[in-house]
This record gives structure tokens, C-alpha cells and sequence, in this order.
């Protein structure tokens, strides 16, 4: 039985497939992030004394107490185009694009209530080779190889290469101002690296941008190796012959993907930051977004944060799903002799079970969790929905989850158990969230769980039985499909 933990209640302007594989969803609205998202050019998201922060083209500056809902935050001294920040040791380097060069500044925090928060100036650690270079040097992008601890930065624009250069990662200023800048790419922008099983990704920004909803912006990748390259796509195309997989592009309301950025939420979940070049449902506005990344095949794939709708949520170990645990009644009635032979029915469409057809004979108190073979019936049916003001995550809301056409509402119990309450309250026993796992699978932890850094999950015990475990990113206990029902 697992013990619960309680808590109290709740660049300047310069010149989702693997999800679709694993879960058919209803159609819905994406939820855009809350608060106030603007920004161009966003930054990696950093983490820092339990805040997010991200800083973008012309001193936007953004800060979250839970990734989901933003607000404006305090602008750094040095600004400009496009900058990137990177958190080694002690301190905080933030690159940023301005005039004929990259300038670095630095600070041991990044929260200006901090004694504690103050920028020092790091200098020039990048710029053109000459008059006649074909190099622009914007939008830095920072790596620190988890391999061998080396810091490398890469820069460049449309107007030229993108470029490699070693930094000194003790200092984060150039570690060789005399080495030749090494050519990684051509005809993107924008650009990033990142490491995965033994390769090293370059990701970064295709098309036009600063068009609002005219933009073509789209992130595409190339892997290597060698941190150095050469970085070549899935169709054997080296990135400096302007070759690149498409990583995400636009859909929906929002257009002109750019700008990744990698975040790694721990035990085994990783998204990503971006901005759109324009949200139709925000004025056409340039937005923040976070998303999940996923791996298929050795390439990273844009996933899908969870969408509010109705579901059969199935066990990707057992193929049985949850459920409410009463006794079902089959659609359609029960089946006499007389009903057809063997192979019964009277012909024409069964309509949908409805949970007011069957709940009459429901237990009205507490219920419990059980998993069993899905057979459309109403209490294998649940309605997520995001619950306002009760807070969030990186790139999402949390959810409450509830019996379809019902109030009956997923909870934990005081034992640790999975239960179904009357109604819903709002208690963190009660919300829920809901992540997308690199297969495309899903995870869904309880909020107390969350806010306690906690790692307990829904996990499948056998083929009948659900209960919170702690979550292993190595199994498939705790990795949940969901399902139009």
C-alpha cells in the first residue's frame, strides 16, 4: 500500500504524428499556456529555486511558479536578439545577439528578489570573421555534453552558416578565440543541440519568419556522432546542404513553430519550448509553448500535451482499461434466447451507453478502481477536464477526471488507493497530471504527488487491479493509452 503525503489543498526580426499513433483523441482545443505568453525568440526554460524563466528578442523577459501559468518578469541589462541561458555550477550564462557579435553576461540567480542577483558582463564571445563572412552572428544556442562536460555554442542565420565554437564552461567565455568557427549548417537559424542515445542533434529553424500568421517558420533536425558533425536527416542529407527532418510545423490555431529549446522534467519525460509565430486564438500574437518531445526510430517528434475530452484509458501493458468498479450491463440490454442465435442482435446501430441508463444501482458513495476488458460500457468512460485556477505544469493545467456524464471524480484515498468520490472538490487528491511519455504513451500522477516531487503514478497490477506505485521509467505498469471510446 502506498503511504500518502499531504499537503494543503491547491530574433529581432531577422531575414503531431507519433502522438496520432498511440492516441485517438476527440477533437478539442489545444490548451495554450496561461497568463501572460507573448514573447519572440523565447530562451531555454531554466529552472531556478522552483521558478521557470525565459528571455526573448528585444528584453522580454517571462517567469512561472509552475510552467503553466507565465507573467512579465524583470529584463536583463544586456539585451538584443534571440538570447539563450544555460545553468552550469553555480551560475547562470545568458548569450544574447547584438550589433556584429554574441555577448555573454552572467549571475548566480535568476530571481531578482535574490541578494544574490546581479549580472556581470562575460564580453564578446563570438562575431563575423571579417567584411567578407559569410556568417551572421545571431541566435546563440548552448550544449553542454553530458559525455565529457564540454560547452559548445552554435550561432548563425539565414545570411550565412550556422557555426560551432568551443566555450570554457568554467568561465563560459571562448575557449580558443583563435580557432576557426566550424560550418555545422546552412539555411536555418535558430539552432540547438542536443544528445539522445549516443547521437547528437542539431535542431533548428526553417522558413520565414516576423510574418505573424504569413510566417513559414518550422524546426527541422539532423543528427551526427560527433558533436562537430556532420549533422545528415533520415533522407542521408548533410545540414550543410540544406538538408533537415521535419521536427514540427504548424497545425491547428498556431503557425510557425521555432526556437527549441529542451526541457527535462526527470523520470524519463522531456519537452521542449518554443514560440509560434502566431496563435490565432491570441490576435495573431507571438507566443510561448511547451510540449512534450518524443523518440521514434532515433529521431525526436514533437508530441501532444492532453486535450480535454472523453476517453477509455487502457493499460499499453495489459490492454484492459479502467473502470469504475460496478457491476456493467451490456450495451444494448442483455441478450435472451430468443435474441438472434448465436450471433444475437436484432440488427440496426446500438446508440452509446449513457451513465444515467445504468447508474441507478451504483454504490453513491465511494467507489472503488478496478481494470477490466473494454466493452463500451459507461463506467469504462472519463471525461478529462482542465480545472481553472487550480494551477498547472510545464505545458499543461491539471485535470480533474471524471465518469462520463457524471460527477464521480478519480481520486486517491487516504490509504493511498484509487477511488471514485461522489462529486468533485478540489482537492489535490483529486487533480491530476497528465504527461506524455517519449513512446507517446501516457502518465498520470496525482497533483500532491507532483508538488512533492513525488513519483507516484497510476500503475497496472495485472490485468484487473490499478493503484499508485512509484513511477519506473524503465516499465510499462504505469504507461496508459488514451482512447476514443
Amino acid at each position: 500500500m502506498t503511504p500518502i503525503i499531504h499537503l494543503p489543498g491547491p530574433s529581432s526580426l531577422k531575414s503531431t504524428f507519433l502522438a496520432g499513433l498511440c492516441c485517438m483523441v476527440l477533437p478539442s482545443l489545444a490548451l495554450g499556456l496561461d497568463g501572460q505568453v507573448r514573447i519572440h525568440d523565447p530562451s531555454t526554460i531554466m529552472e531556478c529555486n522552483g521558478k521557470y524563466y525565459t528571455y526573448g528578442t528585444g528584453g522580454a523577459a517571462l517567469v512561472s511558479d509552475d510552467g503553466w501559468t507565465w507573467r512579465r518578469g524583470v529584463t536583463p541589462p544586456r539585451t538584443g536578439a534571440a538570447p539563450d541561458v544555460i545553468h552550469i555550477g553555480d551560475r547562470y550564462y545568458l548569450y544574447v545577439s547584438g550589433g556584429n557579435g554574441i555577448y555573454m553576461i552572467w549571475n548566480k540567480t535568476l530571481d531578482p528578489q535574490s541578494p544574490d542577483y546581479k549580472w556581470e558582463d562575460g564580453g564578446l564571445v563570438a562575431s563575423t570573421e571579417g567584411p567578407d563572412d559569410f556568417c551572421n552572428p545571431i541566435d546563440p544556442g548552448l550544449f553542454l555534453d553530458p559525455t565529457d562536460g564540454r560547452l559548445w555554442l552554435t550561432y548563425g542565420s539565414y545570411f550565412g552558416y550556422i557555426r560551432l565554437v568551443e566555450l570554457d564552461p568554467k568561465t563560459g567565455k571562448r575557449l580558443n578565440p583563435e580557432a576557426k568557427p566550424m560550418n555545422i549548417a546552412i539555411n536555418c537559424e535558430a539552432s540547438v543541440i542536443i544528445y539522445h542515445d549516443g547521437w547528437y542533434y542539431l535542431l533548428a529553424t526553417h522558413g520565414s519568419c516576423c510574418r505573424g500568421a504569413d510566417s513559414g517558420y518550422n524546426i527541422r533536425v539532423g543528427r551526427s556522432r560527433k558533436v562537430t558533425g556532420p549533422y545528415i536527416d533520415h533522407m542521408g542529407i548533410d545540414m550543410l546542404k540544406g538538408g533537415g527532418k521535419l521536427f514540427v510545423g504548424s497545425g491547428g490555431r498556431v503557425i510557425g513553430p521555432g526556437h527549441f529549446g529542451l526541457m527535462d522534467c526527470g523520470y524519463g519525460v522531456q519537452k521542449f519550448s518554443c514560440h509560434y509565430e502566431a496563435d490565432l486564438d491570441r490576435g495573431g500574437a507571438s507566443v510561448l509553448d511547451i510540449r512534450p518531445v518524443l523518440w521514434q526510430d532515433g529521431w525526436p517528434v514533437a508530441g501532444e500535451n492532453p486535450k480535454e475530452g472523453t476517453y477509455q484509458i487502457e493499460s499499453e501493458r495489459t490492454g484492459t482499461a479502467l473502470e469504475l468498479a460496478v457491476e456493467g450491463v451490456p450495451v444494448g440490454g442483455r441478450r435472451g434466447r430468443a435474441g438472434g442465435g448465436m450471433f444475437g442482435g436484432q440488427g440496426g446501430v446500438i446508440p452509446p451507453q449513457d451513465a444515467n441508463q445504468v447508474s441507478a444501482n451504483w454504490p453513491a458513495g465511494k467507489v472503488g478502481i478496478r481494470m477490466a476488458n473494454y466493452m463500451c460500457q459507461a463506467q469504462q468512460k472519463w471525461t478529462i477536464t482542465a480545472v481553472p485556477e487550480a494551477g498547472g505544469y510545464p505545458g499543461s493545467p491539471y485535470f480533474k477526471i471524471t465518469v462520463a456524464g457524471t460527477d464521480r471524480t478519480l481520486a486517491v484515498d487516504e490509504e493511498g488507493e484509487l477511488v471514485a468520490l461522489p462529486s468533485f472538490t478540489g482537492g489535490d487528491e483529486q487533480l491530476w497530471r497528465i504527461d506524455q511519455l517519449s513512446d507517446g504513451t501516457w502518465r498520470i500522477v496525482p497533483r500532491f504527488a507532483s508538488v512533492a516531487n513525488e513519483p507516484l503514478a497510476i500503475s497496472a497490477i495485472g490485468s484487473s487491479f490499478a493503484t499508485l506505485a512509484r513511477f519506473d521509467p524503465s516499465s510499462d505498469k504505469q504507461r496508459w493509452l488514451l482512447k476514443t471510446p
